[in-house]
């Protein structure tokens, strides 16, 4: 449980504190190389500081620790030797990369270092090097180096200018990489005016200064005074308008409208109302109006729908009729949130749900969310009778093409098709062969060796490097291997990897059940949702502990831990938190207080267990009653909305397989959430 706004014990936060209790495959082989129990520990021992030197850039600790592992023959050498090169790797030459290479051929830390490796090339500009290089990069997973190897190809002669849009569009922050190619690019005239001013709104509308700075910069240089203005004080800039109209000027008025309506949309939308909206250009104006609707839609004001429609009237009124605005698809999923928190009997709501979802990315429109909402406009849309059933027939299609998918919404599609939900059949039980196969494999040995020395992040990453392409047996064999090790974060996340052979208790496995199960009916909450939000939270890890101190299987701060115990009279020390019966009984009486002072809804007791309370307490607000679904979709949190998403799809599985009657999701999420009637009690405050 957490008490801030971005979910502080996701899984993928939890830092190098897990100690899970597990047999070394690599110690067994020590001990065949001839290593004693005690010069095996004195070995792993010298990874961990290994590991701690390289935090403190101690270049001749790790040389001493390289050779140490190096004559005892130590499974992990080679990671030393990573960090050991990594260490220095300015001062580099291909040649010691190469002989990295030839010592640890076709493994992670090789592929890794050549990440390391090219994003040191492409600083250097040795694009000779680079380009052998690249080819043998097997993750590609970098941005930076994509924008370096585009680079490149435009440096031979090659047409880049779509995919490099697309890698500088996606760049995050200002990197040397990416502003390099869009800074070379511009010279040739492959980026236009319009793809730079693009580039500066999702800049903006991100929050990343530096890179609209820079996109702008690309225009001329003469624009970066007021870039720095609009950007510190955009009121200031609008009301002083330094410069006369102009195309580019017209852009940066834009921008300031953006920047105001971060933080006031309500003050953006009177701007726009005074004076703005007229001496825009339409299609400016338009963005301008969406931006306000944006934000608006994220502070959950009852006037963003009224916003967004401004901005789509003023879009048709100029653009070609089929023309979609260059908006971004996060922008575009506030309007569709927006439209969901508006009264059902909104004439205007289902109509801007799907407009905004057919002005998306065509991979954004098949994501299952707005798959399954745009299915929900066309039915609500629909004429009666013969006229309605085409777009009746397209949503119903549109369902079924998500509903076997097991996540939220395809739980919800089949609930909407009438469509029972069944498990998947189990797999056939793995072959002594292939649990063999996975055991003999070196990178699962690493990344279990890894892990025991409490190297997470690197067991993680080695782990899933080995699990590159698997095909369903192999990875089934391998979360199984996980399964039986307890380490079961890798067991979940394996096994949901496979595409046709699903295996629903690797995917939801069930440790610790009897005590769940006990300690769920003592506070009298669902052992599956229990299990649902542990599997969220911690998967099933006893002492796990996030980056800011949530701790145990419920992840509980420390506050929380401390109020609960009270309320449920434990004598308590902070020592017991990660103790499992504690833990569970805490969290689980945590959880059933937060549920009742939010009128039993599941939805906002899972948005409380991960945001603190007092946030569903407003979210709920807004003067309108809301389906618990769409309630979910408009949390403003990416982090909790897909938290609350997770666990409450988590729970039907949970039920299913704990031998329950299988629920419909929307059974689970319950009655309509409403604002608190003003005859129900206060909600309880002292409720951390």
């Amino acid at each position: 449980m957490k008490d801030g706004a971005q979910g502080l014990g996701r899984w993928s936060r939890i830092g190098n504190m897990l100690k899970p209790r597990l047999p070394v495959p690599a110690l067994a082989l020590l001990l065949a190389l001839g290593a004693g129990p005690l010069a095996a520990q004195r070995l792993d021992d010298t990874v961990v500081q290994a590991r701690e030197a390289l935090r403190k850039k101690d270049q001749a600790a790790l040389v001493n620790a390289a050779r140490t592992l190096q004559a005892g023959g130590h499974p992990l050498t080679q990671w030393v030797e990573y960090w050991q090169i990594g260490n220095r790797l300015v001062e580099a030459r291909q040649a010691d990369l190469n002989d990295f290479y030839a010592r640890w051929p076709a493994t992670y830390v090789e592929d890794r270092l050549r990440n390391d490796w090219l994003l040191e090339l492409g600083k250097r500009r040795d694009w000779d090097n680079f380009r052998v290089e690249f080819p043998r990069f097997r993750m590609n997973d970098d941005r930076e180096v994509t924008c370096y190897a585009l680079l490149t190809q435009h440096l031979a002669g090659q047409d880049v200018r779509e995919p490099a849009l697309a890698a500088w569009n996606a760049q995050r922050d200002l990197d040397d990489g990416c502003n390099l190619m869009a800074t070379t690019l511009r010279e040739a005239r492959q980026f236009k005016d319009s793809d730079l001013w693009h580039k500066a709104r999702l800049a903006v509308e991100v929050n990343r200064p530096r890179a609209a700075r820079a996109a702008v910069g690309l225009l001329r240089p003469g624009l970066d005074a007021a870039m720095a203005e609009l950007l510190d004080n955009p009121m200031r800039y609008l009301t002083r308008r330094p410069h006369p109209s102009s195309v580019n000027a017209h852009e940066l008025d834009v921008l300031a409208l953006m920047r105001v309506a971060a933080t006031d949309p309500d003050l953006a939308a009177r701007e726009l109302d005074s004076k703005w909206d007229q001496e825009l250009p339409v299609t400016q104006a338009a963005t301008a109006w969406a931006h306000v609707a944006r934000h608006a839609a994220l502070k959950h004001q009852t006037n963003a729908t009224e916003y967004a429609r401004r901005a789509w009237q003023r879009w048709d009124s100029a653009a070609r009729p089929g023309t979609q605005p260059a908006w971004s698809d996060e922008l575009l999923a506030w309007h569709v949130r927006a439209a969901l928190r508006t009264a059902a009997k909104d004439k205007h709501r289902w109509p801007l749900v799907q407009r905004a979802i057919e002005a998306m990315s065509p991979a954004e429109q098949r994501d299952a969310s707005w798959v399954y909402w745009k299915a929900r406009a066309q039915l609500a849309r629909a004429p009666s009778g013969p006229d309605g059933e085409p777009a009746r027939a397209a949503a119903r299609l549109a369902l079924e093409g998500i509903s076997p998918q097991l996540n939220f919404y395809g739980q919800l599609a089949a609930d909407e098709l009438g469509v029972r939900l069944t498990l998947p059949p189990t797999p056939v039980a793995l072959s002594e062969t292939e649990r063999e196969a996975a055991l003999a494999q070196p990178g699962f040995t690493r990344a279990l060796h890894l892990i025991q020395l409490g190297l997470r992040s690197e067991g993680v990453r080695e782990w899933n490097f080995t699990l590159r392409g698997l095909d369903d047996r192999a990875l089934l064999a391998a979360a199984q291997l996980a399964c039986d090790k307890e380490i079961w974060d890798r067991c979940i996340n394996t096994s949901e990897r496979t595409r046709t052979e699903i295996h629903m208790a690797q995917r939801f496995p069930t440790p610790h059940r009897g005590q769940i199960e006990a300690k769920a009916r003592l506070a009298g909450v669902d052992p599956a949702l229990v299990l649902g939000l542990i599997r969220q939270e911690s998967r099933f890890i006893m002492d796990a502990r996030s980056g800011v101190g949530a701790s145990g299987l419920m992840q509980l701060m420390p506050a929380t831990a401390r109020w609960t115990a009270r309320q449920v009279g434990i004598n308590y020390t902070q020592q017991m938190i990660n103790d499992r019966d504690v833990n569970l009984q805490l969290g689980t009486a945590y959880f059933k207080r937060v549920m009742d002072d939010l009128d039993g809804s599941l939805a906002m007791a899972a948005a409380a267990y991960n945001a603190g309370p007092g946030r569903p307490r407003r979210w709920r607000e807004g003067g309108t009653e809301m389906e618990p679904a769409a309630w979910a979709e408009s949390i403003p949190f990416t982090e909790t909305r897909d938290y609350v998403k997770k666990v409450l799809s988590n729970t039907v599985y949970y039920t299913a397989l704990l031998g329950q009657p299988l629920p419909t999701l929307k059974s689970r999420l319950g009655k309509p959430i409403a604002p608190r009637a003003p005859t129900a009690a206060a909600p309880d405050k002292e409720i951390p």
